[in-house]
């Protein structure tokens, strides 16, 4: 592995200059296919016969930090630089710039007067806004690439790599092009899928969910309400819990606390739900256990279920044990949910939200930081 990476480093800034000295024709994208063949970058197609030359929008999932590039291989299209600061990097990397630093309404505006020249090249956009491994489900599309155009083609992607996993989370664009001059070979995988248009009167968001719907069921996946958002917030929490001093992973074997007799003999997961469902109760502590355990099966993220119990999308009777005199009598998932918001995340701060007080610093901790987290959410929405 060292040593194809020594070499492909080489070969590599060979195929960056040869890419930037030809023009954007069909003979510079096969040069560049063959020597990207060297590298260990295999890119096969299906479908090209459906790929509409009259679409102005590519919509595809977002698997590593270089699916632009790879596309590009295949045929001619334009990536906005997003998240990337304009310079040397964003344009060495292939990302188009538009010099627009503003909100999403600026950019749209941008990508319909690029569109509206039919001189340019076409549109490749992700909707996911974040990249991920393709193997579980998609994140929630973003409603303004398909504030663009009114018909859009998607693109299922698939890429697949021996021993070392493709789009680990949290990793930078370099490294991820280190692994792939690592590994033996990466191979991409594009399909092309027959264009979809938008219907009379339907709204942005409707299209994005029917267009992540279509992508999911031809990846084999499932489509997901999570967002990008949703993962940056889980990768904070992540790092923000290996570095706590007291991280149960950290702990000596003395220092780990014991397991509750009550879970002797318990699954695994079933105590890891066990456990979620406690962090849950902490911070919405008149929900009933139970029903905290059965969306936590569903979801498998304390967040998530938050969220669901918060926004009323999971129907419960309050405990009034729990909830004391500030939560009415028992009514449907939405008075429930205004309940939980106030008995919840609205108390003031200097009256406790629990009857109990954890004893270990780690669990105070963890549920100071789903207090923080439920109110965050409570002052978005």
């Amino acid at each position: 592995g060292l040593c194809l990476l020594v070499l492909r480093l080489f070969i590599g800034v060979h195929v960056f200059l040869v890419s930037c000295a030809l023009p954007d024709s069909v003979l510079r994208r096969f040069i560049v296919r063959v020597m990207c063949s060297v590298l260990g970058l295999f890119v096969r197609q299906s479908d090209p016969q459906l790929r509409d030359v009259n679409v102005r929008v590519y919509i595809a999932n977002h698997v590593t930090q270089f699916d632009h590039n790879i596309i590009n291989l295949l045929t001619s299209c334009n990536t906005p630089a997003l998240n990337s600061a304009p310079g040397f990097i964003c344009w060495s990397r292939g990302f188009m710039e538009l010099g627009v630093t503003g909100s999403r309404a600026e950019l749209v505006d941008s990508l319909k007067v690029y569109s509206s020249h039919r001189g340019n090249p076409p549109l490749l956009l992700f909707p996911e806004e974040a990249a991920t491994n393709g193997r579980a489900g998609l994140l929630r599309f973003s409603s303004w690439p398909f504030s663009v155009l009114d018909v859009v083609q998607p693109v299922a992607l698939r890429v697949q790599r021996p021993l070392i996993t493709v789009s680990v989370a949290d990793s930078s664009w370099i490294t991820e092009l280190l692994w792939t001059f690592f590994v033996p070979f990466t191979v991409y995988q594009v399909r092309w899928m027959p264009s979809v248009p938008r219907r009379a009167e339907e709204l942005s968001e409707d299209f994005a969910l029917r267009v992540q719907e279509l992508l999911a069921m031809e990846l084999g996946v499932v489509s997901t309400r999570l967002t990008a958002a949703d993962k940056t917030e889980h990768m904070k929490r992540l790092r923000h819990t290996s570095l706590l001093p007291f991280a149960p992973g950290s702990q000596p074997l003395a220092a780990r606390p014991r397991m509750p007799s009550s879970l002797t003999g318990v699954a695994p997961e079933d105590v890891r739900i066990t456990a979620m469902a406690q962090r849950v109760k902490e911070v919405l502590p008149h929900v009933p256990l139970e029903v905290i355990r059965i969306d936590l099966a569903q979801t498998n993220c304390v967040d998530t279920t938050i969220a669901n119990l918060l926004e009323g999308r999971v129907p419960f009777f309050p405990e009034s044990k729990e909830a004391g005199t500030d939560l009415p009598a028992p009514s449907t998932s939405q008075a429930a949910a205004a309940s939980g918001i106030q008995g919840s995340v609205a108390l003031p701060p200097s009256k406790p939200a629990t009857k109990q007080f954890a004893k270990s610093p780690v669990e105070r901790h963890l549920s100071l930081q789903e207090r923080k987290r439920a109110l965050y959410d409570y002052a978005r929405r």
